[in-house]
């Protein structure tokens, strides 16, 4: 991750809480603690926060809470063709008249370009996505009441009861900030609360995950192998990881970045 973005990424998180820990943004970053002080070090002579034993904090309190995790604007340059690739094969899952289910993140967003042409049910707790399909195609969307996370770009509501339980989908795209033996990892508990109601409404869950993820782990399960119905990947996956998914039954796609575009991407 180049210098620019880990900034960017630091600053966000410590405007998330009171402290940001060394330990936290190292996890964020995946940087060392030796470079993580370093930023710190330059963002509180540049004064963009305030360096504090162990961590940074925010120069102003935030006015709204935010979400741990890099920022959408952040993720969406990272292993950008990958993702579009990858959300190709998970729009080839598709037939219209299908009710599905597109977690908010930035692999998943790449799935609008190829839906533009499609005329389905779409649930969505992604700001991006619902605006996008709305502007660009006859798809049907619904998206869930709840507060707008800037920094994520996604919708989550704070109610057990809200229009999640009323719809069905037969699948239900999802990304995820890790994939390991234990499952799919997020960072935070609203993201997990969330995301666990939006699975228990979908027969089918397709996992979209460039083999980057597998290296990637948090501290939060949201949800095991054995519910997974498919990973779509790319061919940086390692063996070991294949064969840990095909153990539990899970079916692996492999994306080709390389293979020519549609020319009915929008």
């Amino acid at each position: 991750m180049h210098e620019k973005e880990r900034h960017r990424l630091i600053v966000s998180a410590v405007q998330s809480k009171p402290v940001a820990t060394v330990a936290e943004l190292v996890e964020l970053t995946d940087s060392s603690e030796a470079t993580i002080r370093r930023d710190i070090a330059a963002l509180h002579v540049q004064g963009r926060l305030r360096r504090v034993r162990g961590g940074a904090e925010a120069l102003t309190p935030p006015s709204t809470s935010s979400l741990i995790g890099r920022p959408f604007a952040v993720n969406e340059g990272i292993n950008a063709p990958l993702k579009r690739a990858i959300a190709k094969e998970a729009v080839a899952l598709c037939k219209d008249g299908e009710s599905i289910i597109i977690n908010g993140g930035t692999t998943t967003f790449q799935m609008v370009h190829y839906l533009a042409a499609r005329r389905m049910q779409v649930f969505t707790n992604s700001f991006p996505i619902a605006s996008h399909l709305l502007a660009h195609s006859k798809n049907s969307v619904i998206v869930p009441g709840g507060t707008i996370y800037r920094e994520q770009n996604i919708i989550l509501s704070p109610f057990e009861s809200d229009v999640t339980k009323h719809f069905y989908a037969q699948r239900m795209f999802i990304g995820a900030q890790g994939l390991g033996p234990h499952g799919l990892t997020e960072a935070d508990p609203l993201i997990i609360q969330a995301e666990q109601k939006l699975i228990g409404q979908a027969d089918e869950l397709v996992v979209l995950a460039d083999s980057s993820k597998f290296k990637q782990r948090s501290s939060l399960i949201l949800c095991t192998l054995g519910r997974i119905d498919t990973v779509i990947t790319d061919r940086g996956i390692r063996d070991e990881d294949r064969q840990m998914l095909e153990d539990e039954g899970v079916k692996v796609v492999i994306a080709d970045a390389e293979a020519k575009e549609s020319s009915s991407v929008a």
